[in-house]
């Protein structure tokens, strides 16, 4: 006897638009870019972290020795393009694309209040943060007042100048302490991304490891600024040619 109940028929395919493939894992412009900018983060941004702490830390043994560390810096061969190449277009990559992924992301850090979901949260935070006191350092530095690549004499007293207004002391305290969490937290996600680390026990050490250059980062940081505040204030003094040509004329 024929059996009087149906074969069941399988729900069609879900039907994908003409020309857009499917995602998968390893694929696609946003994998990519996501490499890039966990990479972007170590080098050359971090880099570029690690070596601009070093130089400003150069100010805790005096005015000469940091304004000769500014000399080199700003006597280095193709000195603007490997500013422009290699600090100022990395930066911007690494933030504008941190900040499109924080807002394409939920915050979810309310709904389960673990330590690494707050951790994350902060790294997106301390991240934005970086950011806005990097563009104002740069500004202020860079395009206002002496020129340090046309006067390098004048770098000391011309950060002293700027923290003599008061508030930027405070800034220059929240964007030191922002930068040195955000880097720190970025090598632990770097090498947790990248399988540097693997297993739970080897990402808890060095997360401790991590935490420890934070701190240390942000030690110096602010030992350093310190020191433009308890030296007496230095001249902004004129350009080294200037003075020569001054002294040639009379």
């Amino acid at each position: 006897m024929a059996s009087s109940v149906s074969p069941s028929i399988p729900a069609p395919a879900p039907k994908v638009r003409s020309g857009v493939a499917p995602l998968r894992a390893d694929q696609g412009y946003s994998f990519v870019l996501r490499r890039l900018h966990s990479l972007s983060g170590i080098v050359p941004v971090g880099t570029f972290l690690v070596e601009h702490f070093i130089s400003n830390a150069f100010a805790t043994n005096g005015p000469k020795a940091y304004i000769d560390q500014v000399k080199f810096l700003t006597g280095l061969p193709f000195a603007v393009w490997l500013e422009v190449f290699g600090i100022y277009i990395p930066i911007a990559f690494h933030a504008l694309y941190g900040i499109y992924i924080w807002w394409r992301g939920e915050s979810n850090v309310t709904d389960y209040p673990w330590l690494g979901n707050w951790m994350y949260t902060a790294q997106r935070w301390t991240g934005i943060v970086a950011f806005a006191y990097i563009l104002y350092h740069t500004y202020t530095m860079r395009f206002t007042g002496a020129h340090l690549f046309v006067n390098p004499g004048a770098a000391f007293g011309k950060v002293q100048l700027e923290l003599a207004e008061g508030w930027p002391v405070y800034a220059y305290i929240v964007g030191i302490v922002a930068a040195s969490w955000h880097f720190a937290y970025g090598i632990w996600l770097f090498c947790a991304k990248w399988g540097i680390i693997v297993g739970g026990k080897a990402r808890k050490r060095f997360g401790v490891v991590c935490l420890a250059i934070g701190i240390l980062f942000a030690a110096v940081g602010l030992y350093t600024l310190r020191a433009f505040l308890v030296t007496p204030l230095q001249p902004i003094s004129e350009p080294e040619a200037q003075v020569q040509s001054l002294q040639v004329h009379r």
